[in-house]
C-alpha cells in the first residue's frame, strides 16, 4: 500500500457528504414496502384533490376538477417512479452517488426545474396530436383529457411494476390520441405528428447510444490506453467537462428557460459555446490540482469523473423537471381551463398550484418507488463506472440539442437508456475485438465454448428485449386504454354533452 491509498480523494469527500443522506436512504427502503408506499401515495392523491377543491372554487364542474387533480397527482407519482431513474441510474450504478444522495438531489432539482423554469403554456391537446375543433363540446374535451391522464398514469405504473423505463410523454401522447379517436374518429388525429413520434422510437435510443459509445471510445483511446493516464486526463478531462457544460447550457437555454425568455436554437448554441469554453478554462487548474498524487491506473481516473457525473445528473434532473412536468400536468390544466371558461381551443396556461402538484408528486414518486428503476438502469442493463456513466449523461444532453436542431420529437427516457445500451454494446464489441486479437497472437490457447461466450455478454438481453417491447407498445397501449376509459366515462355521464 502506498501513501496515496490512505489519502481521501475529492470523490471520497463527496461520498462522505452524500452519506449524510443515509437516513433518507433508510427511510426510502422502509416506505418502499408496498403497503406503506401505497398508503402515502393515496394520501397525496387525496390532498391534491382537496387542494383543487379549495383553489378551484364551487361550480358545476368542481367534482370533475377534483377527480382530475387526483389523476394528475397519480401521474406525477408515476413520473417520479419511472422517468427520473434515467437521470440518476447511471450515477448510482457507477457508485458516484448513493441511493439516498441520488433521491435527495433528484427531488430538489426536479422540483426546482418544474417550478422555476417549467413551461407555462402548452398547446391545447398535447402538442397538436388531435384537432381541437373535432371535440364537439367542452364536456367531451374534458372527458377525453381525463381518459388520457388516467390511461397514461396506469400505463407508466404498469411499466414501473415490470421494470421497464418508458417515455411518460409518449404515454400522454398515446392517451390523448386514443381518447381523441374514441371521441371524434381517426380523422381527428394529426397523423404527420404521430409519424414523427413513431420515428423517434428508433431515432432517440440510436442517437443516444451512438453518441455515448463515441465518447467512451474517445476516453479509452485518448486517456485509458495512454502510457501516462494522469497526464492524458489533465489534458482531456477539462475538455470533456467543458463539452458537458456547454451542452447543458444550450439544453437549459433552449428547453428550460422558455418561461423567462424565448431562445432559438442559434442563440442557445452560442450560449452553450461560450459556457463550454469558460468551463473548460476553469477546469484546467481544478483537474490539475485534483490529479496531484493519483497513481497511473484506471481507478484513479474514476475519481476525476465522479464530481462532473454528479453535477450532470443534477442538471439532467433540472432540465427534466422544466421540460416534462408540464407535459404530464398539461391535461389537468386543460381540464381546469375548460371547466372555468368552456374554452378548449386556445393555448392553455398552467396555474402554479397545478405545477406544485406535479413537482411534489414527482418527488414523492421518486422517494417511494424510484429505487427499483434506478437500480435497473444503473446496475442491471450493463456494468457502469464513472467514465461510462459520464458518457451516458453527456450523450443525453448532446442528443437532445441535435434533435431540437433537426426538429425531431425525441424522448429523454429513450435517449438516456439508449446511451446505457450504447455503452454496453460498445464494450461487448471492444471486448470481442480484443479477444480476436489475442486468438491471432496466441492460436494455441483454447477458445471459450459458444454458450459460455453468450453467458458473458455485457448487456443483459432479457432487460434489452423487455425495454424495447415496452417502448414499441407504449403509444398503442396507452391509446387503447384511453379509448376504453373515455367510453366508460361517457357512459357513466349518460353521454350528455
Amino acid at each position: 500500500m502506498t501513501k496515496n491509498d490512505y489519502e481521501p480523494s475529492h470523490l471520497d469527500t463527496l461520498d462522505r457528504d452524500l452519506g449524510r443522506f443515509s437516513n433518507l436512504e433508510t427511510a426510502t427502503t422502509y416506505v418502499s414496502r408496498p403497503l406503506v408506499g401505497l398508503g402515502v401515495s393515496l394520501v397525496f392523491i387525496v390532498i391534491a384533490g382537496l387542494l383543487a377543491l379549495i383553489l378551484f372554487g364551487k361550480s358545476s364542474d368542481t367534482f370533475i376538477v377534483v377527480i382530475a387533480a387526483g389523476f394528475g397527482a397519480y401521474m406525477a407519482l408515476n413520473i417520479g417512479a419511472n422517468d427520473v431513474a434515467n437521470n440518476m441510474g447511471p450515477a448510482v450504478g457507477a457508485n458516484a452517488l448513493t441511493m439516498g444522495g441520488a433521491i435527495a438531489i433528484a427531488a430538489i432539482f426536479e422540483s426546482a426545474g418544474a417550478l422555476l423554469a417549467g413551461g407555462d403554456v402548452v398547446s391545447t391537446i398535447a402538442k397538436g396530436i388531435i384537432a381541437p375543433e373535432s371535440m364537439q363540446t367542452a364536456n367531451v374535451f374534458i372527458w377525453a383529457m381525463l381518459a388520457a391522464l388516467l390511461s397514461a398514469a396506469l400505463w407508466v405504473n404498469l411499466a414501473t411494476w415490470i421494470g421497464a423505463p418508458v417515455s411518460t410523454t409518449h404515454s400522454v401522447v398515446g392517451g390523448v390520441m386514443g381518447a381523441g379517436i374514441a371521441a371524434a374518429g381517426f380523422a381527428a388525429v394529426n397523423w404527420p405528428t404521430m409519424y414523427k413520434i413513431a420515428a423517434s422510437w428508433v431515432i432517440s435510443p440510436v442517437l443516444g447510444g451512438v453518441v455515448a459509445a463515441l465518447f467512451l471510445w474517445f476516453i479509452k483511446a485518448r486517456i485509458v490506453y495512454q502510457d501516462d493516464k494522469i497526464a492524458a486526463a489533465r489534458k482531456w478531462v477539462p475538455v470533456l467537462v467543458g463539452i458537458m457544460g456547454g451542452a447543458f447550457a444550450a439544453y437549459l437555454a433552449l428547453k428550460g428557460l422558455k418561461k423567462i425568455i424565448k431562445i432559438d436554437i442559434q442563440l442557445a448554441l452560442l450560449i452553450g459555446l461560450g459556457m463550454g469554453i469558460a468551463i473548460w478554462l476553469v477546469m484546467i487548474p481544478v483537474i490539475k490540482k485534483q490529479s496531484i498524487g493519483l497513481e497511473n491506473r484506471n481507478k484513479s481516473l474514476k475519481v476525476l469523473f465522479g464530481i462532473p457525473l454528479v453535477v450532470s445528473a443534477a442538471l439532467l434532473s433540472f432540465a427534466h423537471g422544466a421540460n416534462d412536468v408540464a407535459n404530464a400536468v398539461g391535461p389537468l390544466a386543460a381540464i381546469v381551463q375548460a371547466s372555468k371558461s368552456g374554452n378548449f381551443t386556445d393555448a392553455i396556461s398552467i396555474p402554479l398550484w397545478i405545477m406544485v402538484i406535479g413537482a411534489i408528486g414527482i418527488s414523492f414518486g421518486l422517494f417511494l418507488f424510484g429505487p427499483k428503476l434506478i437500480r435497473m438502469v444503473g446496475n442491471q442493463i450493463t456494468k457502469l463506472n464513472p467514465m461510462r456513466a459520464y458518457c451516458v449523461a453527456l450523450s443525453a444532453a448532446i442528443t437532445v440539442i441535435v434533435a431540437s436542431w433537426l426538429g425531431l420529437p425525441v424522448s429523454s427516457t429513450h435517449i438516456a437508456v439508449g446511451g446505457v445500451f450504447g455503452v454496453g454494446f460498445f464494450r461487448e464489441w471492444h471486448t470481442s475485438r480484443q479477444m480476436k486479437k489475442r486468438r491471432i497472437a496466441m492460436p494455441d490457447v483454447p477458445q471459450q465454448p459458444k454458450e459460455e461466450r453468450r453467458r458473458r455478454k455485457l448487456v443483459r438481453r432479457s432487460h434489452f428485449m423487455t425495454i424495447i417491447a415496452a417502448w414499441v407498445i407504449t403509444v398503442p397501449a396507452a391509446a387503447l386504454l384511453s379509448a376504453l376509459i373515455f367510453l366508460v366515462i361517457k357512459t357513466m355521464m349518460g353521454g350528455a354533452a
